[in-house]
């Protein structure tokens, strides 16, 4: 497989990052928004590259850039290409000077996530985005989630971080979830203990409990945010499935989707997700406090 490295920068403008909407390009691309940014040019540095986009693309020039994350992504057109995606919060020079486009994007705007249709963002603007939306998720008693540049949608929205884990992989698993309306508010919350099955199960099983918490909710639109890096691109069709261990579960959730307007699935970094990561181990304490519990009575 080959590696490229590539810079995207977030601008930030009362919470919502700058967008620029592509006029050319392959047509999986072509007319979706991006963060501004590009591939690395040979023995260029980052961010070097990161100025020379801004500057020719946006007619901006850059006052400060701050690593904010390096993310990997797998090229949905070319699968044989791994990027590696330098994320920097960048301050213009002059915060007042307009946008001057280059031929490369027609439109640009500041948004937020919530805004987008998902068929409006670049595969990887979606991650990126996704990663960007989490500020703060501290609240060990699940219920207090802050989200960066949130907006309220409709009532039907819901947003479910999910989780799974194995204690041994294999060993004894369980799998959680937390479920979040429109004003970011915990509605629901569950865990399920699953035996003896490895952690990639363990995985889609958080994602098969939120679903079928949300059929019952009556709920129509999903985003998930979960952890684990190999089922978003798997749900999202980026990675096949090697392992036919997890092929039932996977056939399973595609099942319940088909229940709903539309469900997405979001990367996010392991500290936000510590809702369902907290729901996970709470369920497997509580079986091994009850197994105790039970060799004692015996």
């Amino acid at each position: 497989m080959k590696q490229r490295l590539s810079v995207r920068a977030i601008i930030n403008d009362g919470g919502k990052a700058l967008v620029v909407r592509r006029a050319n390009g392959r047509p999986t691309i072509l007319g979706k928004y991006e963060l501004p940014g590009g591939k690395l040019a040979y023995n260029e540095q980052p961010e070097d590259a990161l100025r020379r986009y801004l500057h020719d693309d946006i007619g901006m020039h850059v006052k400060s850039a701050q690593l904010f994350d390096v993310v990997t992504y797998i090229d949905h057109d070319d699968r044989g290409i791994q990027y590696a995606v330098i994320v920097y919060l960048v301050m213009p020079a002059e915060t007042n000077r307009p946008i001057k486009l280059s031929g490369n994007y027609n439109k640009y705007k500041y948004s937020v996530m919530s805004q987008f249709q998902q068929n409006e963002l670049t595969d990887l603007t979606q991650l990126l985005l996704g990663i960007i939306q989490q500020e703060e998720i501290t609240d060990k008693t699940f219920k207090t989630v802050k989200v960066s540049g949130a907006k309220n949608t409709s009532d039907d929205m819901i947003t479910i971080f999910s989780d799974g884990g194995s204690r041994g992989n294999p060993g004894p698993s369980a799998a959680g979830y937390v479920i979040l309306d429109s004003s970011q508010q915990v509605i629901a919350e569950g865990g399920e203990y699953l035996g003896i099955t490895t952690n990639n199960q363990a995985e889609y099983h958080g994602v098969r409990l939120g679903l079928e918490k949300a059929i019952e909710l009556k709920c129509k639109r999903v985003d998930f945010k979960l952890d684990s890096m190999l089922v978003v691109n798997q749900m999202k069709g980026f990675y096949k499935i090697k392992n036919r261990e997890l092929w039932p579960i996977h056939e399973r959730i595609r099942g319940l989707m088909t229940k709903f307007e539309r469900v997405t699935f979001y990367h996010v970094m392991r500290e936000f997700n510590q809702l369902a990561d907290g729901m996970v181990n709470k369920t497997l304490d509580e079986h091994m406090n009850e197994r105790a519990e039970d060799q004692q009575q015996t």
